[in-house]
């Protein structure tokens, strides 16, 4: 009776937390802070590169350490020839045993030069790392300001059809009245057709961006997504008159050309590295000689390979030079290509917040103006059902002006951002 009673509360306690948990699923997408933080966490591509980055700092520890040292075993007249004894291949039973232990040492500085090449390395693992953020959290900025423009449509549109279902009304009792022809009703059936239309294109837009954002989430495409609520404020340092600004703070924390710079300090160690092989490396030696049970004699060894091939040394040397200078104008290119497309999305970012500000400020108001005076116009019969249709059109122009720009706003703030490798 116990265990049945354990096992409904069980079943209770899971009926209960499970909308919860729902809910909690279902609330991801109203905000872009709760899509970052999850995208950190469940993201797998990013994980890949933290495991890469990992792996690279392993590889830098190593990269110093000296190879394993060779032990070495002769036997000598393992056939025991002049002696009674028969052959034998144990140490204390042959004419002698030859040990040797041999380290190899590279010469003076190869070590250090290896380590900090490996180093320059695993900086470059971390900063493709960071680069992977940066794109990816850009991405999901973009593509959340699109949600967002997606979202506010429907509700404009719906607003509109509402409003034009509204005007289908006066004009039936005007045209009960004899005071409207009836097609000014089917004209406004017709455009809450035509809004309709544009409602199934917003929705299917809509499952689209979801998809998208879920992908970018690591999440399956079909699983809904929260409405969202706002959008980031655009920050004041967004602008061209903070060009300079930005581009100190580019040349600091760009996650490129960061990797940029890690690969021209590898391409200078491994160059350096590469020079040095034109002075041998050393393996030293003590080789102690077995007779019976006991050591009759001790030797060391000193071996140096010698570099005689120098035309291939200096083949070496040409090729890592020819890979510093390209690692170097590889660097200058991602920095003028980043700068330009700075420049290029601050002057973006300025044109949308004008085009914002004029058509809240102006457009909208004036639509307005033009529709309020035009609906009393209808309905005194000074105007027709077509100019006040057409002032309802202007209207929701207007608002959509006003939606865009923000839209266009905040995808050129996630550029800008991807290029600082850190929000503003």
């Amino acid at each position: 009776m116990k265990r049945h009673s354990f096992f409904y509360f069980l079943m209770l306690l899971t009926g209960l937390l499970s909308p919860v948990v729902q809910a909690e699923e279902l609330m991801l997408g109203s905000s872009l802070a709760g899509l970052l933080e999850y995208a950190r966490e469940h993201n797998p591509e990013l994980a890949a590169t933290r495991f890469d980055a990992d792996a690279a700092v392993q590889r830098a520890q190593l990269a110093a350490a000296l190879p394993d040292p060779v032990l070495r075993a002769e036997l000598m007249d393992v056939t025991n020839q002049g002696t009674n004894k028969g052959a034998s291949l144990w140490p204390s039973q042959v004419g002698s045993t030859r040990y040797l232990l041999t380290q190899s040492v590279p010469w003076f500085g190869k070590r250090d030069l290896k380590r900090e090449a490996a180093e320059a390395g695993a900086d470059q693992a971390r900063g493709q790392t960071a680069a992977t953020w940066a794109e990816l959290s850009a991405q999901i900025k973009s593509t959340y300001a699109q949600y967002y423009y997606v979202a506010g449509s429907q509700k404009i549109t719906r607003d509109l059809l509402d409003l034009v279902m509204q005007m289908e009304k006066v004009a039936q009792v005007r045209y009960a009245n004899g005071l409207a022809a009836q097609q000014d009703a089917v004209r406004a059936q017709v455009e809450q057709t035509v809004r309709k239309t544009e409602l199934v294109a917003l929705n299917n837009t809509q499952r689209q961006v979801e998809a998208r954002l879920n992908a970018l989430l690591s999440r399956p495409a079909t699983l809904p997504l929260a409405t969202p609520q706002h959008l980031r404020s655009i920050p004041a340092t967004a602008s061209l008159a903070n060009y300079t600004a930005l581009e100190n703070r580019i040349r600091e924390h760009n996650t490129e050309l960061f990797m940029d710079e890690a690969g021209v300090r590898a391409g200078e160690k491994n160059r350096d590295l590469v020079y040095r092989n034109r002075y041998p490396d050393v393996a030293l030696g003590i080789s102690p000689t077995q007779s019976g049970n006991a050591v009759r004699e001790w030797g060391v060894m000193v071996e140096f390979n010698i570099p005689l091939q120098q035309e291939t040394r200096r083949s070496q040397e040409r090729e890592s030079e020819a890979m510093l200078a390209a690692a170097k104008a590889r660097k200058e290119a991602t920095a003028n290509r980043i700068l330009s497309a700075l420049s290029e999305n601050l002057s973006g970012i300025e044109a949308a917040q004008h085009t914002e500000l004029l058509s809240s400020g102006g457009l909208l108001p004036q639509a307005k103006v033009t529709f309020e005076s035009a609906l009393i116009g209808y309905q005194t019969g000074k105007v027709d059902f077509a100019t006040l249709l057409d002032a309802a059109r202007q209207t929701l122009n207007a608002k959509l002006e006003v939606l865009k720009a923000q839209t266009d706003a905040q995808m050129r703030l996630a550029e800008i951002e991807r290029l600082l490798g850190e929000d503003l």
